[in-house]
């Protein structure tokens, strides 16, 4: 369950790093009350993720997702530029964080 947590928590990361962007600089009130919602739910998941997996993996792996995500999420919904570079790098967070969740035991999550 904690692996699940953590990546709902990571997921919802994305969606209000969305939210920061279109309430543009919490400028504009709806975007921003759903942002600050969803960050607070955010931290919730990844609150009961981490009562089970290790606080450093955890935290990379959710940061990993988040910055993989938002990313793409730049790329494709705000338009911003890609380029092989960036691929280059986030294909080795990926990989990072495949390595990461493989290096957990059982005993830790």
């Amino acid at each position: 369950m904690s692996w699940i947590f953590l990546i709902i928590a990571a997921i919802l990361e994305v969606v209000w790093i969305a939210g920061l962007k279109m309430s543009k600089g919490f400028t504009i009130l709806t975007p921003s009350v759903i942002t600050i919602i969803l960050i607070i739910i955010t931290f919730y998941f990844f609150s009961k993720s981490v009562i089970r997996l290790p606080i450093g993996t955890a935290y990379a792996i959710f940061a990993g997702i988040g910055a993989v995500g938002s990313a793409l999420l730049g790329f494709f919904m705000f338009g911003e530029i890609f380029n092989l570079l960036k691929l280059f790098f986030l294909s080795l967070l990926i990989l990072g964080i495949i390595g990461l969740k493989m290096s957990v035991t059982n005993e830790e999550g």
